[in-house]
């Protein structure tokens, strides 16, 4: 750790990293309980960088709430592994003392793991050669070193895990052009990939060297094998710059829609109910220039082209179209309620048979949408 007063307190962007895998892994316990249990087998939550159990101004860390939620819950308490790792000594001693501290520890069935191990090839190598359990996987290390695209797929590449991991983005920016680092940046990009980049970005500028940067890693781990990866970034407290990006990695549509609402509402802005996908604590919109972009009305702009000339379901326009936007489910409602609205589709039923819910029209993941040819 080369920040010695990282953890003194917990600042509002660790407050909603925090927040956003302790949602996700509440929600992903619920979906894979049940088929767990008709496997007969265990779920886990692993952590290889878990830092102390408590930040110095006394805030929870993530280990311990993600033990509390379990110790709330009479399936978790029964199925629930945890492993907690972390190369320093203080933050494991640390972690242990929280641990046996909290109310009810004893009624988990299985006792949580603390290991003070560097993350490292023998790390991934352990995982690789087992069959997981459901996992959900969270990696959360101060630069880079140790985090890997291998690392990853070690615990991807089974049945109902799901990978969360924060990305450092200043560091990582800094590393493409630091040979010293090299080794580093070439396990987490893939190394023909890394010098491909390294060529690509040396005209660009910031916000386009971030987007490149950004997009080369998701297609590292889609090509991996992560088929679904949602990326949420933060912003310095002043909001002019990346600071980082938390990156969901799963195989599975189910886990992406879940993680898309919960990223959804922990965004700073919406414009037109669309979120951002970003949290900036300085967030200071101009609404007049604000306003004149607006990703709804390209939105409907988008399915007119995109589903011209089908008869399509909600559900299914939604599935086929969302991935890799930042539109969620009722952005897509409200687009398919104005273009009908505008004559400019025909749904079944139609609005007049539809229900309404707080004054609006609902549009149910089974209406039969028809889309007119293209002009």
């Amino acid at each position: 750790m080369n920040n010695p007063s990282f953890f003194d307190e917990q600042k509002e962007q660790s407050l909603i990293k925090a927040r956003i895998v302790e949602k996700y892994f509440w929600a992903w316990a619920k979906v894979i309980i049940p088929s767990a249990k008709n496997a007969g087998c265990p779920i886990a939550y692993i952590d290889l960088f878990a830092g102390p159990g408590r930040y110095k101004d006394g805030s929870k860390s993530t280990p311990i709430k993600v033990l509390e939620t379990a110790i709330a819950d009479l399936d978790m308490r029964s199925m629930l592994k945890t492993l907690f790792n972390d190369a320093n000594s203080e933050h494991t001693n640390s972690l242990q003392q929280a641990i046996d501290a909290i109310p009810g520890i004893e009624q988990l069935k299985y006792k949580p793991d603390v290991m003070n191990f560097e993350v490292g090839d023998n790390i991934v190598q352990a995982f690789s050669q087992l069959n997981l359990v459901p996992t959900l996987f969270f990696v959360d290390p101060w630069g880079y070193k140790g985090l890997s695209l291998q690392l990853i797929n070690s615990v991807v590449k089974n049945w109902g895990c799901d990978c969360i991991f924060f990305f450092n983005y200043n560091r990582i920016n800094m590393g493409l052009s630091n040979a010293a680092v090299e080794e580093h940046i070439n396990a987490l990009f893939g190394e023909t990939r890394a010098d491909k980049l390294r060529e690509k970005l040396q005209p660009l500028k910031a916000q386009a060297r971030e987007l490149t940067i950004i997009e080369a890693l998701c297609e590292s781990l889609q090509e991996m094998g992560g088929k679904y990866v949602l990326p949420f970034r933060f912003k310095h407290e002043n909001g002019n710059r990346t600071s980082h990006h938390l990156i969901f990695v799963s195989k599975h549509f189910k886990g992406y829609k879940i993680m898309k609402e919960i990223m959804a509402k922990e965004s700073s802005e919406q414009n037109q109910g669309v979120p951002s996908f970003e949290y900036s604590p300085a967030t200071n919109m101009q609404p007049l220039l604000f306003e004149l972009y607006r990703p709804l009305d390209e939105l409907e702009g988008m399915l007119l082209d995109t589903f011209a000339g089908q008869t399509i379901t909600m559900q299914e326009i939604y599935m086929q179209h969302n991935v890799g936007r930042r539109y969620i489910d009722k952005n897509y409602k409200a687009a398919l309620n104005s273009l009908e609205a505008k004559g400019k589709i025909k749904a079944e039923p139609p609005a007049n048979k539809r229900p309404k819910r707080k004054g609006e029209i609902t549009f149910a993941d089974s209406v039969t949408v028809t889309f007119p040819l293209k002009p």
